[in-house]
């Protein structure tokens, strides 16, 4: 470890309030688990990680959860010891002398000192906290605990910003660990106290902080007003805006909406990352999301039609876009014009003319398609179908010798013909230009660093549907839960989809308003695998887990 390097985190962690460690890693560029244990072989100290964690004894009653929390530390028992015998003190900050003279004199004993990385300790004692909710709703005949929150200081502030305010660094050290941990979404709730600030990651929230005192909770909310240029004297009705932010070498845009609530306002931020995926998958293909290969092929033979519409459903932040922008990736030969219209652009496509959609100025989805059918183009990508002139418009065009990509909200496949003869469509001119329809769901990965397996017992199987015969080729897996993974047991996720390829039969049967059931049947026939089915794929893998499968799909 350079002497030198370590010298110039410390002065940097002086002036910016931020453990030595965090700035050690920024200023290194060296991967946390890797820089860990260099500063640990140079500092002789040992390493423990989250696994090792949970088979220890936590010791709550010498170092209280919420204490634990907020110094970052955790004191844990050997099994086998009793009273202050045999007592491990994990911390993230071996640089921190006055945390250890703390615990020091808090135990008052000889403590065995180990290092671990701070997402390590923070998914421990997310664990721990989870625990004991679960033990207080039981004691409370199913009442809901209200445990033990993140404080304030486990955020890590960002040096964006040299402003003292407590709320401008509070916003910018929020949007400064969202982005370095890939979140979707961040959510500012209210609460007759203050604020809970929780994390939207790979689909589903954690909270990350409370933040104390009503008056600062009003202050955080202001300041993403005034970075939205929304009125920050309105309280009563709600509020949509958006902003830039500059991080990581790139313009990252940020879409805000405000609420009002019964204990002031909450604000919801979406992060709109695309280049995040690109970077880490190299491009943006197909490939990026994870489909399987009967999944990729039958996608890129309904793309790779002259004309025709091909439609993607699936709940708000199941990838829909994702799979429009990378099959129109895949099909940019640069001989053919393609235009889209999008709410708003989210990625920036090489050679594809883009167009924004702008209500205020009249330019909405189907006025949008219209003019775009006068700049003579070859494929066109409408961002979502939304009401009757845009899918009027669409079919048209379809049926017309153009390919229409698009999205559109639907539960499963079999519900879009629903929605549009809802809206007034009609059916026969939809099914003739109709290839197909895709929907599709994504599912959170098993965590490979605390992936362990596992034999799901006999009410798990039965909850989805499966008996033990089914599963006799199963390789089971479950994450622990590690700081990799924030205690989760997941990280990442891969797109599941049922795919509906349009033919005379299926045609028919939609037009002559079939029942759903005998819709599937046909569709089965026609090699129509379900999202169940192809969530199952994961599962046998060892790729996911049941859990999670029943989390975002149906039973089949």
């Amino acid at each position: 470890m350079d002497i030198e390097l370590i010298k110039r985190a410390r002065a940097s962690a002086q002036a910016s309030g931020r453990p030595v460690m965090a700035e050690l890693e920024v200023l290194s560029g060296i991967e946390p688990r890797s820089l860990l244990r260099g500063v640990a072989e140079h500092f002789r100290y040992s390493v423990i990680e989250t696994a090792e964690m949970l088979d220890l004894e936590p010791v709550f009653d010498v170092m209280p959860l919420a204490r634990a929390q907020q110094r970052g530390a955790i004191i844990l028992r050997r099994s086998g010891t009793h009273g202050r015998n045999g007592l491990i003190a994990a911390i993230a900050d071996p640089f921190d002398q006055d945390l250890q003279i703390w615990i020091d004199n808090l135990v008052g004993a000889n403590v065995d000192y180990r290092i671990a990385l701070a997402s390590d300790i923070h998914a421990y004692l997310t664990k721990q906290e989870e625990s004991m909710r679960a033990m207080d709703n039981l004691l409370a005949n199913g009442e809901m605990g209200t445990g033990d929150a993140k404080s304030l200081e486990s955020l890590s502030f960002a040096s964006v910003s040299d402003a003292s305010s407590p709320a401008v660094k509070l916003v910018n050290s929020t949007l400064y660990d969202a982005l370095k941990l890939g979140v979707s979404d961040i959510h500012l709730e209210s609460t007759p106290s203050g604020m809970v600030s929780k994390y939207r990651i790979d689909g589903v929230l954690d909270q990350v902080a409370q933040i104390q005192g009503t008056a600062l909770a009003e202050q955080i909310i202001s300041r993403i007003k005034v970075l939205s240029e929304l009125d920050i004297a309105e309280r009563r009705v709600p509020q949509d805006g958006s902003f830039r932010v500059e991080a990581m070498g790139r313009e990252i845009d940020l879409r805000v909406s405000i609420m009002p609530s019964i204990h002031g306002e909450d604000a919801v931020i979406r992060i709109l990352d695309k280049q995040a995926m690109v970077e880490s998958h190299g491009s943006l293909t197909l490939e990026a999301l994870g489909f399987d290969e009967q999944t990729l092929s039958t996608v890129r033979r309904l793309v790779q039609e002259p004309y025709g519409m091909v439609l993607v459903t699936g709940p708000t932040g199941s990838g829909k876009t994702t799979t429009l922008y990378g099959a129109l990736s895949e099909i940019n030969n640069g001989r053919d014009k393609i235009i889209t219209i999008e709410d708003p652009v989210e990625y920036q496509l090489g050679g594809i003319l883009q167009i924004p959609v702008n209500d205020k100025k009249g330019l909405t989805f189907a006025r949008g398609l219209r003019s775009i059918l006068r700049h003579d183009p070859d494929k066109i990508m409408v961002g979502e179908i939304r009401d009757k002139e845009t899918a009027e418009i669409a079919v048209q065009s379809a049926l017309t010798g153009h390919l229409v990509l698009s999205t559109v909200h639907a539960n499963n496949v079999y519900d879009v013909f629903g929605r549009f003869h809802h809206i007034g469509v009609d059916l026969y001119s939809f099914v003739s230009a109709l290839n197909g329809v895709s929907a599709q769901r994504l599912v959170r990965l098993t965590c490979k660093h605390c992936a362990a397996p596992y034999t799901p017992d006999d009410a798990e199987l039965s909850l989805a549907g499966l008996s033990r015969a089914d599963v006799e080729d199963f390789q089971f897996v479950r994450g622990r839960g590690c700081g990799d993974c924030r205690g989760t047991g997941y990280r990442g996720r891969k797109a599941v989809a049922e795919i509906l390829v349009m033919n005379p039969e299926i045609a028919e049967m939609v037009v002559e308003r079939r029942s759903v059931r005998q819709l599937m049947e046909a569709a089965q026939r026609n090699g129509t695998r379900s999202l169940y089915e192809d969530a199952l794929r994961l599962v046998s893998r060892g790729e996911t887990t049941l859990e999670e499968v029943r989390r975002v799909t149906l039973a089949a």
